[in-house]
C-alpha cells in the first residue's frame, strides 16, 4: 500500500488526515504504477473514470461532474495547437479537478470542519465541494481578490475572511490558524494533486491515449504542473507512453520568482519584491512546493518564461475575440507560446496543449479595468 511522504523520506499512513509532514514540510504521495486504458472505467463521464489511478478507493466520491473538459484546435499565428479550457468544470476552474479528490479523502477521514486559503478561484472551488459533502468551510482570501469568486464562495455556504496585504500574508495567516481548524489547502494537502494529476491522463485519452509535445499552462504555486508531472510520470511508468511532454511554464512579470530561480539555475525561490498583476491567480511569492515544482519542469525538458503585463492584457482580449472568454491568470499562455516558439522550445510539427485554467466570468472586476484601460 502506497504512503505519504514528505522531504526527509518519512512516510506516514494514506489515511491519516494530516497537511504537512512533523517537519513542517509538504508532502506527496509515494510513487504510484499508474494505469492503462483498460483500467478507464468508460462508464463514467467525468474525471472519475480514472479512479484506478488513485492511491486508494474512494467508496462516495464527492463529484460534481468535474473533468471531460473539451479539447479544441487553436491557431496560433499559422501554428496548429490545441486549447483545453478548464472553466468547463463545475465552479469553473481547474480546481475542481484537485478539491473532488481531496474532499472526498477528508470525508472519508471524517473531517467536519476545513480552513482554505486562496486567491479566488481555489476558495469558491473548495466551498462547492464542501458545501455538498457536509463540511463546514472557512476561506481565508486577500482583500484585493476579485468579487464574484468571494460571492461565489459565500452563496455555497462558506464563512469568507478578507485579509490586508499580499496573497503570501493570507497564505500566512491560514498557517496559523491551521492550529485550531484542519488545514485544507490546495497548495499543501497531497491529495489535491492527486486530483490535478488526472488532467494528464484526461489529455492522454483526449488525444487517443498517446501524450503530447508540449504543454503550455500558468503557473501559482505549481498544484497544476506538479499534477502533469505525477500524471505524465505514471503513465510512463506504466508503459502508457513512451515520453513525458515538456512542461512549458509561464508567470506574470510582476510576480514570478520560479520563472527567477529557473533562470539562475536555483533548486528554491529566493525572497524577492513583487507588485501587483492582473493574473492574481498566479500571484504567489514563496510557492510551497517551489523545488518540487522547478525539478518538474526540468526533468520534463521544459522551460519558463515570465510575461509583461500589457501582453497579459492583450491575449485576455485576442482569446476572447475568438470566443474564449479566459481571465487574465489564463491568457497568459498565449503570449507564452509566442515566447516559447521564438526560442524553439515549442519545435514544427509537435503537439502543443495551452490550458486555460479559469474563466473570466470570475475575474470581471480584473477585465473590466483591462477594458477601461483598452
Amino acid at each position: 500500500m502506497s504512503a505519504l511522504v514528505d522531504r526527509a523520506g518519512r512516510r506516514y499512513p494514506l489515511h491519516e488526515p494530516r497537511w504537512c509532514g512533523d517537519d513542517g514540510s509538504p508532502l506527496l504521495v509515494a510513487p504510484l504504477p499508474g494505469i492503462t486504458r483498460d483500467d478507464v472505467d468508460t462508464t463514467v463521464r467525468s474525471q472519475w473514470r480514472y479512479a484506478a489511478a488513485l492511491p486508494a478507493p474512494v467508496g462516495r466520491p464527492v463529484t460534481l461532474g468535474e473533468g471531460s473538459t473539451p479539447l479544441l484546435p487553436f491557431d496560433l499565428d499559422g501554428v496548429a495547437m490545441l486549447v483545453k479550457p478548464e472553466w468547463a468544470n463545475p465552479t469553473g476552474s481547474f480546481k475542481d479537478r484537485g478539491t473532488t479528490v481531496m474532499v472526498s479523502t477528508l470525508q472519508e477521514q471524517g473531517i467536519g470542519e476545513i480552513l482554505e486559503d486562496s486567491s479566488g478561484n481555489g476558495g469558491s472551488s473548495v466551498a462547492a465541494y464542501a458545501a455538498a459533502a457536509g463540511i463546514r468551510a472557512t476561506i481565508l482570501a486577500p482583500e484585493s481578490t476579485s468579487p464574484a469568486k468571494i460571492q461565489q464562495s459565500r452563496v455555497h455556504g462558506a464563512t469568507v475572511r478578507l485579509v490586508p496585504g499580499s496573497r503570501q500574508d493570507t497564505a500566512d495567516e491560514a498557517v496559523r490558524r491551521s492550529a485550531s481548524t484542519f488545514y485544507a489547502s490546495h497548495n499543501w494537502h497531497p491529495f489535491f494533486l492527486q486530483g490535478t494529476k488526472l488532467l494528464a491522463y484526461e489529455i492522454w485519452e483526449d488525444l487517443g491515449f498517446t501524450a503530447p509535445d508540449a504543454i503550455v499552462l500558468p503557473c501559482g504555486a505549481g498544484s497544476l504542473v506538479l499534477g502533469l508531472h505525477l500524471g505524465f510520470g505514471e503513465l510512463l511508468a506504466s508503459g502508457a507512453v513512451r515520453r513525458r511532454p515538456r512542461l512549458l511554464v509561464a508567470q506574470p512579470r510582476n510576480c514570478s520568482p520560479l520563472v527567477t530561480a529557473f533562470g539562475a539555475g536555483a533548486d528554491t525561490v529566493a525572497p524577492g519584491e513583487w507588485v501587483p498583476t492582473v493574473a492574481e491567480g498566479t500571484a504567489i511569492a514563496r510557492p510551497v512546493r517551489d523545488r518540487e515544482v522547478l525539478a518538474a519542469i526540468r526533468l520534463s525538458g521544459g522551460d519558463m518564461t515570465a510575461v509583461a503585463e500589457a501582453d497579459i492584457g492583450r491575449a485576455t482580449f485576442e482569446l476572447a475575440g475568438r470566443g474564449l472568454y479566459a481571465e487574465p491568470t489564463s491568457a497568459i499562455v498565449v503570449p507564452a507560446a509566442r515566447e516559447f516558439r521564438r526560442r524553439g522550445a515549442l519545435r514544427p510539427g509537435g503537439s502543443t496543449v495551452l490550458v486555460l485554467t479559469g474563466s473570466a466570468l470570475k475575474a470581471a472586476d480584473a477585465v473590466g479595468r483591462l477594458l477601461a484601460q483598452r
